[in-house]
C-alpha cells in the first residue's frame, strides 16, 4: 500500500470514528499516531504524539483562545448581554419583526466580546427568547432567529475561528479580525432585511410592537457604554499597532474586569463561574488544535495535501470554478462537522490549493468562516440549533431548522458578495500595521 493510499484511509477512518461519536481530538489523535505509527514506527509516533500536545499547550500564540473566552464570560455573567438586546429592543422593536432584528443586532454587538458561536446564541437564547414569547412571536421563527443570529458570533471578531486559522496558516490574527468586520455586519444587515421580509409575507410570525420615544431609545445606549469600550480597545489598540493579538486579549481580559469593578458587580462567585467555563472551553479547543496538529503531521509524511492540491490544480477548471468546489466541499461538510474541528480537519488539505491558485489567504480564512456559519443551522447537525433547542425544550428541533434556514438565503449572497467582490474583505485587512 502506498503513501498516499494510507493517507486517504486514514481520513476514511477519522469520519468513521467521528460517526461514531468519538471526540474529534481524540479521533485525529488516534488516526494520526496510529497512522504515523504504520508508515514510520511506534516510537516515531508517540514521541511525536508528546511534543506536539506539549507545544500546543504551551503555544503562547494560543493563549488568545482562554483570554478572550473569559472575557466573554465575564460580560456575559454581569448582564452586558442583557442591556445590549435592550437597546437594540429601543432601537427596532417598533417595527415588525423589530424584535427579532433586534436580537441579530444583539447577538453581532455580544459576538464582538465573545467570539463563539454556540455561546453567542447560548446566551441570546436566555435573554431574547422570554421577550419574543411574550410579545407572541412564532416560536420557530423566534428560535431559528437566535441561532441564525448566533453563527454572528463566529464572524465578528475576535472570532476563535479566525485565531486557529491564523495559527495555522502563520497569517495575521490582527488582520483576519479586521477582515472579518464588514463582511459581519453586512450578514447582520442581510439577516434583517430577511426578517423584514418574512414579516411582511407573513404577518403572523411577528406582531406588530408600539413606538419607543427617541428620548428612550438614546438613554438605551447607556447599556451599550461597556462594549463599545471593550470593542475599542482591544480592536482599536490592534488596528493602530498598539499592542498584538495576544497582547489585545490581555488588555480585554482585564478590561472587563476593571469595567465589572467600576459598575460594583464583581464577585468571587462571577469570576469562579466565568473561570471555570474558560477553561472548560479552552481545554476543548486546545485538544482539538493539537489533535489537528497530530493528525496534519500524518497527513504531511503521506503527502495527501500535496497530491490533492497538485491534483485541484490541473482540474480543467478557472480558478473561481476550482474555489466553488472548495466552497462546496465546506458546505457540505459543514452541515455534520463544528466548525472548528473542520477547519482544523481540512485547512492542512486545502490551503496550498489556495496559495496555488493565487488566492489571498485573508479572503480564504473570512470564506471559510462564512462557510461554515452556514454549516452552524443546517440539518442534520447544526449546532446552533441543538445549542437553542437545549435552552428551551418547548420549541422542537424540527421547528427550530425550518424557522433557521430562511436565513441561509442571507448567507449564500454574503457569500457570492465576497467571492465577486473580495476587497469587502481584503481592503479593511490591508490597513493593518
Amino acid at each position: 500500500m502506498s503513501m498516499l493510499h494510507i493517507g486517504l484511509l486514514g481520513i476514511a477512518v477519522l469520519f468513521v470514528l467521528l460517526a461514531a461519536s468519538m471526540p474529534v481530538g481524540f479521533a485525529m489523535t488516534v488516526v494520526g499516531v496510529v497512522g504515523f505509527a504504520a508508515v514510520v514506527n511506534g516510537s516515531a509516533a508517540l514521541n511525536m504524539l508528546v511534543t506536539d500536545y506539549y507545544d500546543t499547550f504551551c503555544n503562547y500564540g494560543l493563549t488568545v483562545i482562554p483570554l478572550f473566552v473569559f472575557m466573554g464570560q465575564v460580560a456575559f455573567h454581569t448582564g452586558i448581554s442583557k442591556k445590549l438586546f435592550a437597546a437594540a429592543q429601543c432601537w427596532f422593536g417598533w417595527l415588525r419583526g423589530g424584535l427579532a432584528m433586534a436580537t441579530v443586532g444583539a447577538c453581532a454587538a455580544f459576538g464582538a466580546i465573545c467570539g463563539s458561536g454556540p455561546a453567542t446564541a447560548a446566551t441570546m437564547a436566555a435573554v431574547a427568547l422570554p421577550e419574543m414569547k411574550r410579545y407572541r412571536y412564532h416560536p420557530g421563527f423566534a428560535a431559528g432567529t437566535v441561532a441564525a443570529g448566533g453563527s454572528l458570533g463566529m464572524m465578528i471578531p475576535p472570532s476563535v475561528v479566525f485565531i486557529v486559522y491564523g495559527i495555522m496558516t502563520e497569517q495575521s490574527i490582527g488582520k483576519l479580525f479586521i477582515a472579518g468586520v464588514v463582511p459581519g455586519l453586512m450578514i447582520g444587515v442581510l439577516f434583517m432585511l430577511i426578517i423584514g421580509l418574512l414579516c411582511r409575507v407573513r404577518p403572523a410570525l411577528a406582531p406588530a410592537a408600539s413606538s419607543v420615544s427617541w428620548a428612550a431609545r438614546i438613554r438605551s445606549l447607556s447599556g451599550t457604554v461597556e462594549m463599545i469600550l471593550l470593542f475599542a480597545l482591544v480592536m482599536g489598540g490592534m488596528f493602530v499597532g498598539w499592542f498584538t493579538p495576544t497582547e489585545a486579549a490581555a488588555v480585554g481580559a482585564a478590561g472587563v474586569l476593571v469595567l465589572t469593578a467600576l459598575s460594583r458587580k464583581l464577585s468571587v462567585r462571577m469570576v469562579t463561574m466565568a473561570l471555570f467555563e474558560t477553561l472548560r472551553t479552552s481545554c476543548m479547543v486546545l485538544v482539538i488544535v493539537a489533535g489537528a496538529t497530530v493528525f496534519g503531521h500524518f497527513l504531511q509524511i503521506t503527502n495527501v495535501p500535496t497530491e490533492l492540491a497538485t491534483w485541484m490544480a490541473n482540474l480543467p477548471l478557472p480558478g473561481w470554478g476550482i474555489m466553488l468546489v472548495v466552497i462546496g466541499f465546506y458546505l457540505l461538510a459543514g452541515a455534520f462537522l463544528d466548525a472548528l474541528a473542520l477547519v482544523m480537519l481540512t485547512v492542512p488539505i486545502f490551503y496550498p490549493v489556495i496559495l496555488q491558485l493565487g488566492y489571498d489567504p485573508i479572503w480564504f480564512g473570512v470564506m471559510i468562516v462564512l462557510v461554515t456559519q452556514m454549516g452552524v443551522i443546517s440539518p442534520p447537525v447544526g449546532v446552533n440549533v441543538y445549542v437553542v433547542s437545549g435552552m428551551d425544550r418547548t420549541v422542537p428541533m424540527p421547528s427550530v431548522f425550518k424557522g433557521a434556514l430562511p436565513f441561509l438565503a442571507g448567507l449564500v449572497l454574503a457569500a457570492l458578495l465576497l467571492l465577486i467582490f473580495p476587497e469587502i474583505a481584503t481592503a479593511p485587512a490591508s490597513w493593518v500595521k
